[in-house]
């Protein structure tokens, strides 16, 4: 006769409904979700969905979803806890798989009848002839087995020790096993215990303060805190009983009397099993729901997928892979500053995925520098500026016709061979950096075309920051035709707002070099020759140009030629924005003041003889905030050392 061996009990229900109920949820929103990618982002996902991109995207998954590298980098401490949780508990499910399937062949290869009147006499298995029903123990008695069959369905790995009491001592690998669950659980404690020391003294874990969570959130966090306790207590007392825990829940199991916590066991085991349950059923609709998307999101990501002008699928992936770990406040100049713990971007993200009113999510979207701080931050790569932007939009509101040079058939000479210069709005405002350029294209005999220096041309970039996006795409498509019906081979600016709009937003078919790139170009091929000077400068990365596009070393480069840089405890992707930028238009004069006054004090923490930037609106605002330091433009301390 044959029979099979099948664990069960009822209070594994909850937690398969649970996970029945988290996987029908899930997929439908995330069918749903993509259902609404827009016609491009379709295109992409057609193109790429599996091609050799698919490997960064699984490496960057294993890194960012389990190790937490980013949180790592940004905040050790907050990077063990995240890691904590996420790989402490993905490693309990794998090993603890491991664990039951080796334990059930070899329970198979064993074939012994004795064992399977042990399992059915604890009442915790079943022990079912194969197409005949179930066989009670004088049956099985009075029966002679061929062959004994171990079933292990899936959630015998979630509750193991409950079902597996006693495992013969010639299966050497499960006192090891028992030993690594045990370790694992202590390495989720430790993430717990962080979670709870974050919570009430923040600071401890580098942070000023924590997000604001929704009662559902709190709900949900509470049944994840339990979960773990839960199981501690439950396999502590299995181990009281039966003897069958590792080192640690083995020593606290001894602790207890056998004849007391008897009665215990089973309500414990369905203590956890519900609180599985309602982890998993309220999960999609809490922040916890970026522990699935996140994934995705990376996928996405990856293989070339973009935000759009209009919220669309990719979108809802976006706010739902945001964990609200609390990153993206630490830095955010409106909370450090101004004391305004209300507008950051995980709050936007936060009531746009709630649907809260239309006009809090505005006045949140409305009030931010767009300095691209919490984008930097954000450990799952956000593009948080996208999402502002997408409230923003005021796509129905028609602008056009503002800049009357658009509809003007009036172009450029010919200006084949030549470099197109571009100043910019802002350095018309500041004329020492555009006087300083031209001065520096001369010395390098270099031949240009002055884009803009009737002071008629926008890039756009201002319109699209605030919304006007299809006036902004107007402007583009005015200034992309001009430059290549010019015929320039290189186009050069001294805006980092323009710069990042010609580099990110046009599809121009010649370079887009910000002027820091050029000199640093020029004195790299020694096409202009340069003195050094004895002065000492502190350097402020702009927004635009440092977060925005990367730019970093050449500016520093360029610097380490000419004069003496000194460094700064806020720099590079660090830096604080001088306050006065175009992504605010809330801000009173005092507020863009308190916050200039916050990025030169960082600059000038050193003593230095001069503030330099490559921003024409960082020049002048901190021109504002200061009389006490000169404040120069790279351009212009290039100009000022040339050697003729």
């Amino acid at each position: 006769m044959k029979i099979q061996v099948i664990p069960y009990n009822i209070f594994v229900i909850p937690f398969l409904v649970g996970v029945a109920l988290l996987l029908v949820i899930c997929l439908y929103k995330y069918i749903r979700w993509i259902g609404k990618f827009n016609k491009q982002q379709r295109d992409t996902i057609k193109k790429n969905w599996f091609s050799w991109k698919i490997f960064s995207a699984v490496w960057e998954m294993f890194r960012e979803g389990l190790l937490h590298v980013k949180i790592f980098k940004k905040n050790f401490l907050l990077g063990v806890m995240h890691q904590a949780y996420a790989l402490g508990w993905f490693l309990l499910i794998v090993v603890g798989f491991a664990e039951s399937t080796l334990t059930m062949k070899y329970l198979q290869q064993e074939n012994s009848v004795e064992r399977v009147y042990q399992l059915e006499n604890q009442g915790d298995w079943y022990v079912k002839e194969k197409g005949e029903g179930v066989i009670d123990e004088l049956t099985l008695g009075n029966e002679e087995v061929s062959k004994i069959n171990y079933k292990r369905p899936f959630y015998v790995s979630i509750f193991y020790r409950y079902f597996v009491h006693d495992v013969p001592s010639s299966f050497r690998n499960a006192h090891l096993f028992s030993n690594v669950m045990d370790g694992l659980l202590l390495y989720v404690f430790l993430g717990l215990t962080m979670a709870i020391i974050k919570i009430m003294y923040s600071r401890i874990l580098g942070m000023r303060r924590t997000t604001r969570h929704t009662i559902v959130d709190r709900f949900s966090k509470f049944a994840l805190w339990s979960i773990f306790p839960l199981r501690l207590l439950a396999e502590s007392v299995t181990a009281c009983l039966y003897g069958n825990g590792g080192f640690f829940t083995q020593t606290i199991g001894n602790l207890f009397d056998p004849m007391i916590v008897r009665g215990m066991e089973h309500s414990l085991w369905m203590f956890y099993s519900v609180m599985l349950s309602v982890f998993f059923v309220t999960l999609p609709f809490t922040r916890y729901m970026h522990i699935f998307t996140e994934l995705f999101l990376i996928y996405f990501r990856k293989i070339g997928v973009k935000e759009s002008n209009e919220k669309s699928g990719y979108t809802m992936f976006e706010l739902n892979a945001c964990s609200r770990c609390g990153v993206c406040i630490q830095g955010c100049p409106l909370d450090k500053e101004l004391g305004n713990h209300k507008v950051q971007s995980v709050y936007l993200v936060r009531s746009i995925r709630n649907q809260e009113r239309p006009g809090k999510i505005k006045m949140i979207a409305d009030d931010c520098l767009m300095c691209d701080r919490c984008s930097v931050d954000c450990p799952v790569g956000i593009d948080l500026n996208a999402i502002r932007r997408i409230v923003r939009n005021k796509g129905t509101l028609d602008t056009k016709g503002n800049y009357s040079y658009v509809h003007e058939n009036k172009y450029s000479f010919n200006a084949i061979g030549r470099i197109a210069y571009f100043g910019g709005c802002m350095s018309h405002l500041t004329p020492g950096i555009t006087e300083s350029m031209e001065k520096i294209f001369e010395a390098a005999g270099q031949k240009y075309w002055y884009m803009d220096k009737q002071r008629s041309v926008c890039c756009g970039r201002p319109l699209q920051q605030q919304g006007f996006l299809n006036q902004a795409a107007e402007l583009r498509e005015k200034n992309s035709d001009m430059i290549e019906k010019s015929g320039a081979v290189m186009l050069v600016t001294s805006c980092p707002i323009c710069y990042r709009s010609f580099k990110t937003e046009y599809n121009l078919s010649i370079p887009v070099l910000h002027h820091t790139e050029y000199i640093d170009m020029l004195l790299k091929q020694d096409k202009i020759k340069v003195r050094k000077d004895d002065k000492k400068v502190s350097y402020h990365d702009p927004c635009e140009l440092g977060r925005g596009c990367g730019i970093y070393e050449e500016p520093r480069s360029v610097l380490k030629r000419v004069t003496n840089l000194q460094k700064t405890r806020y720099q590079k992707d660090k830096s604080v924005c001088c306050g006065f930028n175009l992504g605010n238009t809330v801000l009173t004069v005092e507020q863009q003041t308190k916050i200039c006054n916050a990025s030169l004090k960082n600059l000038t923490s050193k003593p230095v003889d001069t503030v330099v930037t490559a921003c024409p609106m960082c020049k002048k605002a901190f021109i504002r905030a200061t009389n006490e330091y000169p404040v120069r433009d790279i351009a212009e301390v290039v100009a000022e050392n040339l050697i003729n």
